[in-house]
């Protein structure tokens, strides 16, 4: 990806037009405790003690459903010497309420840990109602975790007017600060954060992003289950991140970084297999770790491969999370104008996956459709070119991408979709997407040439790319040529603002889906994180049965009222916890 994106930045400098590089356990029983605050249990003298511990790496939820969440923390053990050993499980008791001082407690889960999953502790607590805010916390002997909020989604069956979310991607920690995080952090009305992939990065110190105070640990490339895990750690130490978990429910997905870059089902581009062994080993290791410190359900208790997954929020959308990284994709193309991309053989999510989201998206009677994916699914052209046969004609608004990484490089995976969407005339379908460090909107066509495309039929979908939260898009003067010369040749692109981060606020009523492109005023001052720069907030929607993007004549969302506002703000945290 890095390679591909100086390609780009050299294209631009040269004259040319455009090509874009993208980014370089436990268990659990529901019951009906009441306790406000449970003691521990006194040990019998047949019993080891329970151990001290602290809860560095904060709290977290995700996944929810209208009847459950995951809710996630990890322990860090006190007092533990080599010879005394790890112990062999922890017990850990979850506790949820609908108030923050756990006066009106509503479930206790009893569960445990150990080292096989690295001290981190994950239940799915079940049995809670539809569309409800909850507190929760964890305790282990008289150790008290901080106090996290998450909501389960509406009930399938149920009129929803409002949803209300954030979606980010691409942060890396040797680039800057989270700012975008504090501020997600400090909003206080999101009904969940998207995060698109790349929560973190696979490089060593001074490989990519050197932002003093800001080195990655382990400090050499992780490959082991040991630098994994530790990379893991070191972002959940990190005070603002902790800080939107502890907000929000997240629903995540990996993208390449979690692994290694420009990862595929059966290699990487950033993986040597003479120095850095098996690329199946290292993959398994990448998916069990993500499993384990992030809060994502898994299929089964041994299934640490399959991401893709399905929610339902009310009657209002559905939204597909799809795996477009590690579950199906075929070796990426090299070459540039490759032809081969548009091979019906070539993949980028496998039949069951793609059979999977068609069923979906037909299935669904949600009044929008959600689409959650890595990399970018809009044509991106440098050219428009001649066809001659009827598959170039079909194809023909791929004919002079550049991008192999992302859906250009699977001309005929994208095909599959819009023509499904075309034939069962499925509509209100958005694309929400990461990796690339640049802000997108787009309008979906088949063929969206300017010279020889559809422009005048109805488009079949739209897509909005969020900016990274650290990650660097272009530099000063090509970033202002993208934004200039993009449009031009691909006039299904509606906007594009290619170095600044931040994240969408999207914003979903059953008349539009409107999209709030916010920028971070800086990344790299420990005291302007959290601060947004107004002078380039964008705003772009689209309206119920039609995919065509507006601009004008937008304002800017309007808050949560108080029946989503009950939220508790983070603690300020000091510069030696958030560096």
């Amino acid at each position: 990806m890095d390679q591909q994106r100086r390609r780009l930045v050299q294209a631009l400098a040269a004259g040319g037009t455009v090509s874009l590089a993208g980014c370089g356990g436990g268990s659990s029983s529901s019951g009906g405790g009441t306790a406000e605050n449970p003691s521990p249990s006194q040990p019998s003298p047949q019993e080891p003690a329970v151990p001290r511990v602290r809860f560095e790496h904060g709290v977290a939820s995700g996944d929810p459903l209208a009847d459950r969440v995951i809710l996630w923390t990890r322990l860090t053990l006190e007092n533990t010497t080599p010879e005394e050993g790890a112990p062999a499980s922890v017990p850990v008791t979850v506790t949820l309420a609908r108030d923050l001082a756990f006066n009106q407690p509503v479930t206790r889960l009893e569960t445990s840990t150990s080292a096989a999953t690295d001290y981190c502790v994950k239940v799915d607590a079940d049995g809670l109602e539809a569309g409800r805010w909850y507190y929760y916390r964890f305790q282990v002997g008289d150790r008290v975790s901080p106090v996290g909020r998450t909501r389960t989604l509406p009930a399938a069956n149920r009129f929803v007017d409002r949803a209300r979310f954030a979606v980010v991607s691409c942060a890396n920690i040797s680039h800057g600060y989270f700012s975008v995080y504090k501020t997600l952090a400090e909003h206080g009305d999101l009904d969940f954060v998207l995060h698109l992939g790349d929560y973190l990065y696979e490089y060593g110190i001074g490989e990519y992003g050197d932002v003093p105070d800001r080195d990655p640990d382990p400090p050499h490339e992780m490959v082991t289950l040991d630098d994994y895990r530790r990379r893991h750690a070191q972002y959940k130490g990190d005070a603002d991140l902790r800080a939107v978990h502890a907000q929000y429910p997240m629903i995540c997905v990996w993208d390449d970084h979690e692994s290694a870059n420009d990862s595929y089902r059966d290699g990487a581009e950033n993986h040597q297999p003479a120095s850095e062994g098996d690329w199946r080993e290292r993959k398994a290791i990448a998916q069990r770790v993500y499993f384990e410190w992030m809060p994502v359900r898994e299929r089964n208790p041994d299934d640490f491969a399959t991401l893709y997954r399905r929610f339902r929020f009310g009657d209002l959308l559905d939204l597909h999370m799809l795996d477009t990284r590690l579950e199906g994709r075929d070796e990426p193309l090299t070459v540039p104008l490759d032809p081969a991309r548009n091979d019906p053989d070539r993949h980028l999510i496998s039949d069951t996956q793609m059979q999977w989201l068609l069923d979906g998206l037909s299935d669904s009677t949600a009044k929008w459709r959600f689409i959650g994916q890595q990399v970018m699914f809009a044509q991106l052209n440098i050219a428009e070119l001649p066809t001659l046969t009827e598959d170039q004609v079909r194809l023909r608004g791929n004919l002079s991408a550049i991008n192999m990484d992302q859906w250009d490089g699977y001309a005929a995976d994208r095909q599959t979709i819009l023509d499904h969407l075309d034939d069962n005339g499925i509509d209100n379908v958005v694309v929400l997407t990461g990796d690339i460090h640049t802000s997108w909107a787009s309008e979906i066509y088949r063929n969206p040439s300017s010279l020889l495309g559809d422009l005048f039929d109805a488009p079949l979908a739209a897509e909005f790319v969020t900016p990274a939260v650290t990650s660097p898009g272009f530099p000063d003067g090509a970033a202002e040529l993208a934004g200039v010369v993009i449009p031009v040749v691909n006039p299904h692109i509606r906007y594009v603002e290619a170095k600044s981060r931040g994240f969408i606020l999207v914003d979903v009523t059953r008349q539009r889906a409107q999209a709030e492109f916010y920028y971070a005023r800086d990344i790299e001052s420990f005291d302007l994180r959290g601060q947004i720069d107004d002078r380039k907030t964008k705003l772009v929607a689209v309206y119920d049965g039609d995919s065509r993007l507006r601009e004008e004549g937008l304002r800017p969302s309007r808050p949560r009222t108080l029946r989503t506002a009950l939220w508790h703000p983070p603690v300020p945290a000091t510069r030696e916890e958030t560096a």
